[in-house]
């Protein structure tokens, strides 16, 4: 089973979604907008991947927010992405078990197409 995670209008998560058509994969998208995802969810994300990755430090949500200065540890980033969903990279894809943050078609074909 393929979830993705995002939002729609996001060119990351269009080329997520692009590519699983393309290919067939069949998935459930979640959208954070209508559905926002809870810090517990994003806890279990941090566990099976790099919290460096899964926090958006290059969007405009981080930087508005003054992010940064806080100098914001482990507990603090999850209890932000869980209160502003905007800041957690996209896609998130949870996959057998694993999470994929991001889009890299590479990595993408390395995964879903061997």
């Amino acid at each position: 089973m393929i979830t993705v995670y995002g939002i729609k209008n996001c060119d990351s998560v269009k080329k997520a979604v692009r590519f699983l058509n393309e290919h067939g994969l069949s998935f459930t998208f979640i959208d954070f907008k209508s559905t926002p995802i809870e810090t517990q969810k994003i806890t279990q994300w941090s566990e099976k991947s790099d919290l460096a990755l899964l926090l958006n430090t290059k969007g405009t949500t981080y930087r508005n927010l003054g992010l940064k200065a806080l100098n914001l540890d482990e507990a603090q980033k999850v209890q932000w992405m869980g209160k502003n969903n905007l800041l957690i990279k996209r896609p998130v894809i949870e996959y057998n078990e694993n999470v994929i943050i991001g889009f890299n078609l590479s990595h993408y074909e390395g995964i879903f197409l061997s």
